[in-house]
């Protein structure tokens, strides 16, 4: 729904049983897995979409950061693990790698999980 009817192109169709993380959205502010949440089932919730992280022209934090670090590589899972982590940071601005282990289970597929620790640190204290 949100690709194709609503045209919101950044949230990704990954493995359609919420496992991977790349269709990841902020639904009431809490990072969801959008592919198993039927259109019915959201009612009046508040979707978030990696289009509307960034605010008045300037980007989020975690997408700033994610730059400064070099952390995409093909960038498929990257719209999803921006979304989760900056609902990790709203939810524990402070994290250890724990933390990090613990919240943070989206897939990527080249690898980039130093690169995403250590922009994930580097957000924290921007």
């Amino acid at each position: 729904m949100l690709r194709d009817a609503i045209g919101l192109t950044g949230t990704k169709y990954g493995c359609g049983i919420a496992q991977c993380g790349a269709c990841t959205v902020h639904l009431d502010g809490v990072a969801t897995r959008s592919c198993s949440v039927p259109v019915s089932a959201v009612g009046a919730k508040k979707i978030a979409t990696i289009e509307g992280l960034a605010a008045n022209g300037s980007l989020h934090k975690v997408q700033q950061a994610w730059i400064d670090h070099d952390v995409p590589q093909c960038g498929y899972c990257q719209s999803g693990m921006i979304m989760a982590v900056a609902a990790l940071l709203k939810e524990n601005p402070k994290p250890s790698d724990a933390d990090i282990d613990g919240a943070i289970t989206n897939i990527c597929r080249c690898g980039t999980y130093q690169q995403v620790r250590e922009a994930i640190h580097a957000a924290a204290v921007a």
